[in-house]
């Protein structure tokens, strides 16, 4: 069986050497060199969501390749893909090399200047590894499971836990409070939980989930070898069951956290913890970079103004410039949106070029005044639309399990997580609707009540006058007075309100006419007992005045 081997180097004079060498390795199938450790996660990534006998039977990691450093680099490979044998190429051979090699996981080094022979014994041997692995694993089979979702799945065993950064687009756009609640879907749902607080300056994890901790990340930073006795020390299990890595109180110190610490750190979390949810902050450090070009989920939050969506692609360009995380690779996510919000989401996405996630979350402050005031935002009401949006987006990423995590969620709503977290602001518009509805039903019948009302005034005082100028012309020209001002009120009247009673009298220089109307009940032709009289004179024509 041919061996399948993926050199990662960033030099081009080296890749060719690399390249020639391996191409006459015997049953080898070289594929062409990767340039950077970006480059490289995202092929292994790539292939490993096709079938996992895409992956290659050995990589090659060239000291020179960037901007992870090579050990780092290791280290997270065995992690992501424990059964791909990893092999060192370095000019540095000593014995303490050999030793960090070894202890992230490589399967042994070569020496540069490349010389046939040692590379051939190195790839044979890590190949060898490479199939003892995958047949003790059950490769074709469902025992690499460790491997769905990219670079591992939620609740997958060996060291292959689901890593989620948040990451604020400035400052205060709700990143530690969307961590949180992230973090608590996924634990109801039954996964083993860590929070990560890179936020190493002002961090608030602590604050928010009522936790006093004198333990914090900075205190790994000078372990080089992080022991499940080791993390557990440093890590305070909160009453909801969460793992809590909190940062410094003392500022100053996060300086101490660098990408190195970051990366040891996150390995050792998604070794033990099904999901690791990480809160980056919004400012750009050694650490939080490292953690966002590691996760399996890059979230950045903004809200729906001009300032966070140019804050959102210019730190989405800082992310590309640093060959952290491409933009496509990017989730965004719309906090405090609302529908008659000028931006919208798929503004969001023209602008910064990243994706937008489905699940937007409602502007609710006064839902989260009361659990944010007093630090305990794990009491978060679960019928509180912002909650029901929150676990719904971690439904959307994966991180949860649907069912579960709607039970757990709608205990009291007695709806599912996705039924909320899709049809939240309509169901909240439809209830507020039907509430509404009597009150506009009522007002809408009396204005048209007073509609009619007022209509009905009309026609008698015009019926009225009507009424009385034909009266004196009748009696101008010596016919009945009363009979013509009968018939006259009842002309200028509508069909419907023909059963209107005329009356006419003469009081000597004028004749007055007095129209008395039924007023009709929303229809004409109903008849409540309601009636408007109008009135009018005329002169008689002929008399003195």
């Amino acid at each position: 069986m041919a061996t399948r081997i993926l050199p990662a180097v960033g030099d081009i004079e080296a890749a060719r050497a690399l390249s020639t060498l391996t191409g006459q390795l015997p049953d080898a199938e070289p594929a062409l060199p990767v340039g950077d450790s970006t480059a490289l996660l995202d092929t292994l990534a790539r292939l490993a969501a096709e079938s996992v006998d895409e992956l290659p039977e050995v990589v090659l990691v060239h000291e020179r390749i960037g901007p992870v450093p090579a050990l780092d680099l290791i280290r997270d490979l065995v992690l992501r893909f424990p059964a791909v044998g990893v092999v060192l190429i370095t000019a540095d051979t000593s014995p303490g090399i050999l030793t960090a090699a070894m202890d992230c996981g490589a399967r042994g080094i070569v020496g540069v200047p490349l010389a046939y022979d040692a590379l051939a014994e190195r790839v044979q041997a890590a190949a060898a590894w490479s199939a003892g692995m995958r047949r003790h694993l059950g490769s074709g089979g469902g025992g690499l499971e460790l491997y769905g979702g990219g670079a591992g799945g939620p609740g997958a065993p060996g060291g292959a836990g689901t890593v989620v950064t948040v990451s604020g687009a400035k400052g205060g756009v709700g990143a530690t409070l969307a961590a949180a609640q992230l973090a608590l879907a996924a634990q109801a749902s039954g996964r083993t939980v860590a929070l990560l607080d890179l936020d190493l300056q002002s961090g608030d994890v602590a604050s928010y989930l009522d936790v006093q901790f004198r333990r914090s990340v900075v205190d790994l930073a000078a372990i080089t070898d992080i022991t499940p006795r080791v993390l557990q020390d440093a890590v305070y299990t909160h009453e909801s069951g969460i793992g809590l890595l909190l940062a410094p109180a003392e500022g100053e110190r996060g300086e101490e956290v660098t990408d190195r610490v970051a990366r040891q750190i996150l390995g050792s979390l998604r070794a033990r913890y099904d999901v690791v949810v990480v809160d980056c902050g919004a400012y750009v450090t050694a650490a939080s970079a490292a953690a966002v070009e590691l996760a399996d989920h890059a979230l950045l939050l903004l809200t729906p103004d001009v300032v966070a969506v140019r804050a959102a692609k210019r730190m989405v360009r800082l992310w590309d410039r640093l060959q952290i995380r491409k933009a496509e690779e990017t989730l965004t996510v719309v906090n405090r949106h609302g529908k008659g919000a000028e931006i919208q989401p798929s503004l969001v996405e023209r602008v910064t070029g990243t994706r937008v996630a489905r699940t937007t979350v409602p502007a609710a402050f006064k839902e989260l005044q009361a659990a944010v005031d007093a630090g305990r935002v794990q009491d978060l009401d679960s019928r509180s639309s912002v909650k029901q949006a929150l676990w719904g987006l971690a439904g959307e990423l994966g991180i949860v399990d649907a069912e579960a995590a709607g039970g757990a969620a709608g205990k009291r709503g007695g709806l599912s997580l996705r039924r909320k977290a899709a049809g939240g602001d309509r169901g909240a518009v439809t209830l507020e609707f039907a509430g509404m509805f009597p009150l506009l039903l009522a007002v809408m019948a009396i204005l048209w009540q007073c509609a009619l009302y007022g209509y009905t005034y009309s026609l008698a005082g015009n019926a009225a006058d009507e009424a009385a100028r034909a009266a004196t012309a009748a009696y101008a020209v010596g016919e009945g007075g009363a009979g013509a001002c009968s018939d006259a009120g009842k002309e200028h009247l509508p069909d419907a309100w023909q059963d209107a009673t005329v009356t006419c009298t003469d009081e000597g220089s004028v004749w007055k006419a007095r129209v008395s109307v039924d007023v009709p009940v929303f229809f004409p032709g109903l008849d409540a007992g309601w009636h408007v009289d109008g009135e009018a004179g005329a002169a008689k024509e002929g008399e003195d005045g």
